[in-house]
């Protein structure tokens, strides 16, 4: 089965790349992978705060993953996975890309500030004549009915 990967993070642009990929792994019978990451830094502390401050990381990255698969089952029959991975963003990334061989498509929002597109818009762009899959980019802005639309 091919499966969208998303990247789950705080910023608003995610929210239309997790409803663009879950309506396109609904119409084409694909699944999703929903990947956050820790970065490295939220850990240089005493080793047991790290330790508590990971484990706080990963509720919330759980919690918030919930609200997204709670959608995509009850709209979209879709039952996502979650994948947490530590490390630079960019980097983790693409190791999932190698490590799933399932994964056919990331699926990215584009921020729609001045300052561009978002740092992994920007980053992932620069190496995609790299990468084994292509890249979607989903415009931030763009309403849940022209989501539906295009997809």
């Amino acid at each position: 089965m091919r499966k969208f990967l998303v990247i789950l993070d705080d910023s608003r642009e995610c929210l239309n790349a997790m409803r663009f990929a879950a309506m396109r792994a609904s119409k084409t019978g694909g699944g999703v992978a929903i990947l956050s990451v820790i970065p490295p830094e939220e850990f240089n502390h005493w080793i047991g705060v790290g330790a508590v401050m990971r484990e706080e990381a990963r509720e919330r990255i759980e919690v918030h993953f919930e609200v997204f698969a709670k959608w995509m089952r009850d709209r979209q029959g879709i039952d996502p996975e979650l994948v947490i991975r530590e490390g630079q963003p960019v980097d983790e990334i693409i190791a999932q890309i190698r490590e799933d061989p399932e994964i056919g498509v990331v699926v990215l929002g584009a921020g729609t500030d001045k300052k561009g597109p978002g740092p992994l818009v920007t980053q992932l762009t620069k190496i995609s004549g790299g990468l084994p899959i292509p890249i979607t980019i989903v415009p931030g802005d763009l309403s849940k009915e022209r989501i539906e639309a295009i997809t």
